[in-house]
């Protein structure tokens, strides 16, 4: 990722997990709209954005289709590259099969693992989140699999009537559609496997900034004394952001309808 030397008076965006295509067909277009209007509110002071994955809570691209819907987000993205402002992607655990239409399309890059900005003199670790940190040795089994040209492979196979249409049903069923299933309280920080993923890479090299996102709850929580970790949260019901101006960086919330 490449090193800026400085943002010129603007800022650096970043938003994450707004799982677009559930609960309901009627909710994800109404928090779709939402999104375009903090992308419309932004876009005079952006340097660059930063999406962070799970911007669906299902993707595919086939090689002649992708998934139905979200246009409207799509033509937001196009209006903001075509304006010059840089867009970055990082894959989700949800979107992890996005391949290059976004690259191709909209000049938009994608990346799948974490990565470093260096602004100034400052170093930003950002990406995801899923599957660092101890634990969930299961689902880290799981990512690798689904990461496999195997099984990329074989999905390509199912028609995108049946396949996207399976993937959506159980899209339903994932902790973002069920508020009453989900277990997102802030306890302590040693029982956040994100920031002990942070604290233990702190160790090794300084960063003033590790930002991810995955969890689905907002927190700002410091890494010894000259680091910190934040988590950008989610966007089904926090409608949460961040925004970093070359100094410091906080945590924001957009309104709602």
């Amino acid at each position: 990722m490449n090193n800026i030397p400085s943002l010129h008076h603007k800022k650096i965006f970043f938003a994450s997990d707004f799982h677009l295509g559930v609960p309901t067909r009627e909710d994800s277009l109404q928090r779709e709209r939402r999104i375009v209007r903090w992308l419309d509110s932004i876009k005079d002071e952006a340097h660059s954005i930063y999406l962070l994955g799970d911007i669906f809570d299902f993707w595919f691209e086939y090689r002649h289709a992708i998934p139905k819907g979200f246009i409207r987000l799509q033509g937001k993205l196009a209006e903001l590259r075509d304006a010059g402002i840089p867009i970055i992607f990082f894959t989700g655990n949800h979107d992890m099969w996005m391949f290059d239409y976004f690259t191709e399309e909209l000049g938009i890059p994608i990346y799948r693992d974490p990565q470093i900005l260096t602004v100034g003199t400052q170093r930003l670790m950002i990406g995801h989140g899923d599957g660092l940190g101890p634990g969930d040795h299961t689902y880290k089994f799981l990512k690798k699999f689904f990461n496999s040209r195997l099984c990329q492979w074989l999905f390509a196979r199912i028609h995108p009537n049946f396949g996207i249409g399976l993937a959506n049903y159980w899209s339903r069923k994932s902790r973002i559609s069920n508020i009453e299933k989900q277990e997102d309280k802030f306890e302590k920080a040693e029982n956040e496997y994100l920031w002990v993923y942070c604290t233990e890479v702190e160790q090794k090299a300084h960063h003033d900034f590790y930002i991810f996102g995955h969890r689905h709850l907002p927190l700002d929580l410091p890494i010894g004394e000259h680091a910190r970790y934040i988590n950008i949260g989610e966007w089904v019901n926090f409608n949460t952001y961040g925004v970093y101006d070359g100094e410091t960086m906080v945590l924001k919330t957009f309104p709602r309808d």
